[in-house]
């Protein structure tokens, strides 16, 4: 559906992005651009509007119209250009995008935000004893709690991806009660994360591995069928704690949109609280090691 613009958001938004592009020059000082800190033309920090513009390869006077939110035609291959000279973060490249009128690039992640692991790890152990789960877009199990790693039958060695895990581990399969019921929503739900990843190998590839592995997968990714992720019901068979009913709950990161973090939350059926306690203390530890192993 497209949504019009009305004239008084139209001339916000073009407020908005005078005000930002001007923000970002003035944060730009010349010498990081290779440029003459002085002259007596020079009588306000940062860059000048004509030097944002030769050094993204753009005209004086069409720079000059941009910053002012005149009606041109804009590009993103010209919003990039501006974009690598104020040397914007990609949270601010999306921003400049959809201050111009332009449909926002796929979030990325910035460099000073890769290295969240150990915040994530913090969180997913404080959710104990409920399992947490942090996912790659391709499903990979990148961090996981203990709880996860006893609930789900997570461990070195055994397939680190939950698509491929979901169709050919046996130990993952046995503890999804209502398996075949709940396979159809697993697919619809990947194909969701493929739809959102356009032209992106990676996927592709998972795809072909999980068909030749599985021929269920196959026939269900045939159909076609698209789900959102969110919130999920997920009924588990644990060979120690027996009957097991949590809600998952995906959640995003700004930060790292290319993380997913799953929180399962014990539902009132099955006394599943109490039984995921006691899964982790040192009695269901070692009742879990060892059924694990059988």
């Amino acid at each position: 559906m497209v949504t019009l613009e009305s004239t008084d958001s139209r001339a916000a938004r073009r407020a908005e992005l005078r005000a930002f592009l001007m923000s970002r020059r003035a944060r730009i000082s010349p010498a990081e651009v290779g440029l003459p800190e002085g002259g007596a033309r020079r009588r306000t920090p940062g860059l000048r509007r004509e030097e944002v513009a030769v050094l993204a390869g753009v005209g004086a006077s069409w720079y000059q119209w941009l910053e002012q939110g005149r009606d041109i035609s804009v590009s993103p291959q010209v919003l990039d250009s501006v974009a690598r000279v104020l040397r914007l973060s990609p949270v601010e490249r999306r921003h400049l995008y959809v201050l111009a009128g332009l449909n926002p690039p796929a979030p990325e992640t910035a460099p000073a935000d890769l290295d969240m692991h150990a915040g994530l790890r913090r969180l997913i152990d404080t959710w104990m004893p409920f399992p947490a789960v942090v996912m790659d877009v391709y499903w990979n199990a990148v961090l996981y709690n203990d709880a996860a790693s006893i609930v789900f039958g997570l461990r070195p060695g055994a397939p680190s991806n939950c698509l491929v895990s979901f169709f050919t581990d046996p130990i993952y399969q046995s503890r999804i009660a209502s398996w075949e019921e709940t396979a159809p929503r697993i697919v619809a739900q990947f194909r969701a994360a493929c739809s959102d990843n356009p032209g992106d190998d990676g996927f592709m590839a998972l795809v072909e591995e999980v068909t030749a592995a599985s021929a269920v997968f196959a026939e269900l990714w045939g159909r076609q069928d698209i789900l959102p992720g969110g919130q999920n019901r997920k009924e588990l068979e644990h060979p120690l704690a027996g009957a097991l009913v949590l809600e998952s709950t995906q959640l995003r990161v700004p930060a790292r949109p290319d993380l997913v973090l799953s929180l399962y939350t014990p539902l009132p059926e099955a006394d599943t609280a109490a039984k995921l306690e006691w899964l982790v203390s040192p009695e269901g530890r070692r009742g879990a090691m060892y059924g694990v192993a059988s």
